[in-house]
């Protein structure tokens, strides 16, 4: 019969043999000194029933990942970009620590997974398709803003608002959390918007709402006094103040999109108080403005894009800009949002982050 040992190994078939019929009077100890070997060696063959090696592959291989894992990854792999040795580092890392380069590489050949070559060639024929353009083209500065209901939190004793602007040229977005809807709130934000935009904010674009204009009074004007204090803002720094058309909600479509993902990361999880739906709300807006790729932009992030336009048209600019990479960070965060929701249900798991790259190009 032909016997094969471990490389390792420091006994022969022979030599097991003899301690397993070792009478028992002797000790381990014994026996070791007897063989030359350690207490555990004896303790491992004294008490089998063979002398054979056993296989030392796992009986359990856990190399391979659940069908919802493999969504995940493919998800991945179409937002990120990640080459096969960056997925799998990603992989085994939120996923499964075992998974084999070789296990994932015949997971994406399985499922038609495009390399990454095919999607460079597939964004290289989007981007020389026509598209809808619902706006025309416009320079950095042009913002609209709009404000959205927030769910109220059980450390509150009333709801509160977020205020978003969001830059028609790049996308760029800032949002702020505030107690109501009022001209002096809308006014407050307007200044920050002013202090935060890091490029000259020369006109704005608004609804209709109190929050923002008397153009509806009682008195039936129809028109804009100028005295309202949004206007007043706007008027102070030379910023024009246009507003859409009755019942055309659709002109400020941008931020109203936007409103709707924000809509999916309140509806990811439960919020335990204010502050958390707060740093939730501030973690997303970071997240979007530096690593979501938009279609819109040639899939690029907005900050990506405006370090574009400001080399293009520095004197559209108050500031530098400043990417603040981190991908160490950015990867774990993505890889959250699209594991946030149980496996049960795959597009409630990664709709937060592909909307946004599907869907911001008609933006």
């Amino acid at each position: 019969m032909d016997i094969k040992l471990h490389k390792q190994a420091t006994t022969t078939p022979k030599i097991r043999a003899d301690i397993q019929a070792a009478p028992s009077s002797m000790t381990n100890k014994d026996l070791a000194r007897q063989f030359g070997v350690s207490v555990s060696t004896i303790q491992r063959w004294r008490y089998r029933d063979d002398v054979l090696d056993r296989s030392h592959t796992r009986h359990n291989l856990l190399a391979t990942l659940t069908s919802e894992q493999e969504e995940i990854v493919i998800a991945a792999r179409e937002l990120l970009r990640l080459g096969l040795d960056d997925l799998l580092v990603v992989a085994r890392e939120f996923l499964n620590p075992n998974l084999s380069r070789s296990a994932l590489q015949r997971m994406l050949k399985r499922r038609d997974v495009p390399t990454l070559a095919k999607l460079a060639r597939q964004d290289a024929k989007e981007d020389e398709k026509p598209k809808h353009r619902p706006f025309k083209d416009y320079e950095p500065g042009y913002v609209h803003i709009d404000i959205k209901h927030l769910p109220q939190m059980p450390d509150e004793d009333q709801k509160r608002y977020l205020y978003v602007a969001i830059d028609r040229a790049t996308r760029w977005v800032y949002l702020e959390v505030r107690s109501s809807q009022s001209a002096k709130d809308a006014q407050a934000f307007m200044k920050r918007v002013e202090e935060e935009a890091p490029f000259t904010i020369r006109t704005v674009l608004t609804d209709n709402g109190k929050s923002f204009t008397d153009r509806f009074t009682v008195g039936g004007e129809r028109k804009p006094s100028g005295n309202h204090l949004f206007d007043q803002e706007c008027q102070n720094h030379g910023i024009e103040h246009r507003l859409i058309r009755p019942g055309r909600p659709q002109t400020n479509g941008m931020v109203e999109r936007f409103n709707g993902r924000i809509s999916d990361v309140l509806a990811t999880r439960r919020y335990d108080s204010s502050e958390d739906l707060e740093q939730t709300l501030e973690r997303y807006c970071w997240l979007y403005n530096h690593h979501i790729p938009q279609k819109a932009l040639h899939h690029k992030a907005p900050i990506a894009a405006m370090k574009e336009w400001q080399v293009e048209r520095p004197e559209l600019f108050t500031q530098a800009i400043v990417n603040q990479t981190e991908p160490d960070t950015y990867i774990p965060l993505a890889i959250s949002i699209l594991t946030r929701r149980s496996y049960g249900t795959i597009y409630s798991e990664t709709s937060l982050v592909m909307k946004d790259y599907n869907t911001h190009g008609a933006m």
